[in-house]
């Protein structure tokens, strides 16, 4: 079985120095990314199969491309544990050493949550399963965090390599494969 997954990252929800472990709703400026980069990323919801993020913003953005995404749970972002609501920076004030510790060790999970071990591993036990025809293909829009998890899982990468992966919002990632034989799919813009 051969199938293409494109990945959109959601857009965004607030500015991101005023980003947040937790689920918000996109913001104006996000609405109007959508609005601009629609007709390049429209195209995607041809897709036999059409996904999303359970947060808002991935389900907002989804909805705005006319996708008309099913949620899936496995696609939601790391569980911060405790952290959950507030954004690095309070996090870092607060409790440096969790923090280096969560940057620096794949399986420590200083917040009580999810390690980012973890997290790849449930976001490519979701890759791996997909279900669709031979050539066929899926569009899913999650957060940035799952694309990047998605990209270190799908390339076999050290797992602290997520941590040198920027995805900006409404970017995509496409890998083409079969379960746990994944490729990046580089493609000429539309």
């Amino acid at each position: 079985m051969h199938v293409r997954v494109s990945l959109v990252a959601a857009a965004r929800s607030t500015s991101l120095l005023a980003e947040r472990f937790d689920d918000r709703p996109l913001d104006v400026d996000g609405w109007r990314a959508v609005e601009s980069a629609a007709r390049g990323l429209v195209p995607l919801g041809s897709a036999e199969l059409r996904y999303c993020s359970p947060t808002s913003r991935s389900r907002a953005t989804g909805t705005a491309l006319g996708y008309a995404p099913m949620a899936q749970p496995a696609l939601r972002e790391c569980d911060m544990g405790y952290w959950r609501g507030l954004t690095l920076a309070e996090v870092a004030a607060r409790d440096p050493a969790a923090v280096d510790l969560w940057l620096s060790d794949p399986h420590a999970a200083p917040h009580g949550g999810e390690s980012l071990l973890a997290f790849i591993a449930r976001i490519g036990g979701w890759l791996d399963t997909r279900p669709a025809d031979d050539g066929g293909a899926i569009v899913a829009v999650a957060e940035p965090s799952v694309v990047r998890a998605a990209l270190v899982y799908a390339l076999n990468a050290p797992p602290l390599t997520y941590w040198n992966v920027d995805v900006r919002p409404l970017s995509t990632l496409t890998l083409a494969g079969r379960p746990r034989s994944w490729h990046l799919s580089l493609q000429a813009p539309v």
